[in-house]
Parts: C-alpha cells; sequence; structure tokens
C-alpha cells in the first residue's frame, strides 16, 4: 500500500495567469515526486543498511529526501493558490506581523520578488521561525538546500522553469506578478494561524 497518495489540484484549472496546459504538466510533474517517494520508502523498508552503508543503500536514503520535499512543496505551493483572488486582510495577525518584520507589505514583497528573481532554481518560502518569532523569506535550492529547519512554511512560490517557462519564457518577473496575483492569502493566515499554536510538551511517565 502506498505511504502517499497524489492529491487533485485541478480546481486551479482557469487560473489567471496559468494556462491550463502548463497546470496539468505542472500536477504530472508533481505526481512523480509522489510515486518516486512511494517507490522509494518501499525500497528502504525492505532493505537494512549493510557497516557501512553501501553507495546504492546510501543514495537511496538521500534521494528520498530529494523527492519527499519535492512532493510536500508542489502540495504546498498548489496549496496557497487561488483561481480567485484573496487579497490579505488588513486586521489579520499575519499582515500584521509582516509589517512588524519588514516595515510594510510593500518592503516583504520587494524583498521576496527580490528572492525569486536569483539565478537558479528552486523555491522562495515565506517561512515563520518560532524560536525567534519572526518572518523570513528564504531561498531554497531544488528542494533540500536552503530550507530553515523547524520553520513551518506561509506562502510558497516554486521557481523550477517547469512553473512558468511554457507561459513565460524567460520572462520570469511576469510569472512572479501572475503568482502573487493567484496567491491565497487567506490560506496563507490560516498556516501563520496555525504555526502560532504552542506543540504540547511530551511527559514522561
Amino acid at each position: 500500500m502506498a505511504l502517499y497518495s497524489t492529491k487533485d489540484f485541478f480546481r486551479l484549472l482557469g487560473t489567471p495567469g496559468f494556462s491550463d496546459g502548463l497546470l496539468k504538466q505542472h500536477f504530472e510533474l508533481y505526481a512523480g515526486y509522489v510515486k518516486n517517494a512511494n517507490a522509494l520508502a518501499d525500497e528502504l523498508a525492505a532493505s537494512s543498511p549493510a557497516k557501512p552503508p553501501t553507495p546504492a543503500w546510501s543514495e537511496l536514503k538521500r534521494r528520498f529526501g530529494w523527492e519527499w520535499n519535492g512532493m510536500r512543496l508542489h502540495e504546498t505551493y498548489f496549496g496557497n493558490m487561488t483561481k480567485t483572488a484573496r487579497p490579505p486582510e488588513r486586521d489579520a495577525p499575519l499582515v500584521a506581523r509582516i509589517g512588524k518584520d519588514f516595515g510594510s507589505r510593500e518592503a516583504w514583497e520587494k524583498d521576496f520578488r527580490g528572492a525569486g528573481s536569483l539565478r537558479g532554481i528552486g523555491w522562495v518560502a515565506l517561512t515563520w521561525d518560532p524560536i525567534a518569532h519572526r518572518l523570513f523569506n528564504v531561498w531554497i535550492d531544488e528542494h533540500d538546500r536552503g530550507a530553515l529547519a523547524g520553520c513551518p512554511v506561509v506562502l510558497v512560490m516554486d521557481v523550477f522553469e517547469h512553473a512558468y517557462m511554457g507561459d513565460y519564457g524567460t520572462k520570469r518577473a511576469e510569472y512572479i506578478d501572475a503568482f502573487l496575483a493567484a496567491a491565497d492569502w487567506e490560506e496563507a493566515a490560516r498556516r501563520f494561524d496555525h504555526a502560532q499554536v504552542p506543540v504540547p510538551e511530551i511527559t514522561r511517565a
């Protein structure tokens, strides 16, 4: 039995700024990450490391995190997009926090766009540091380098070429415009609110 199942994001078809053809191809690519994460989970469950671990087993172990992050980041990305524009509510705690940590929503957006314009492939994520109580825009290289450990993702944008070149070619700035217009701030606010809930401490018997 598969550990992970592919989520249905076909509700996004018809999103302004994103052709249905590009979205369908992107959904197929995401499904590939789910398939590979399941396959690697099965292979790892059926094997055990030698002493020292073999190169083949080591590569499976390393690859699992890459495929898993590719799966989960795509789910987070599609999950924070909407066909109907949902701007942030002025009195939402997330909006207040963005203003505190970045100076203004405009300053946050400038920083987010700047991160999205970095050369290379990866993701830009607005993340919440629950220890320092601060928001950061971070660049995640490919799927696994640059993510802040233990920091929930509030909003994420895919800047792999497959996310935009079919519609925009090399005009990444226009894609960023389209993404921000389709960003579901209601979902982002929900994620931020959820990140504020303290995790119960584990007590030993």
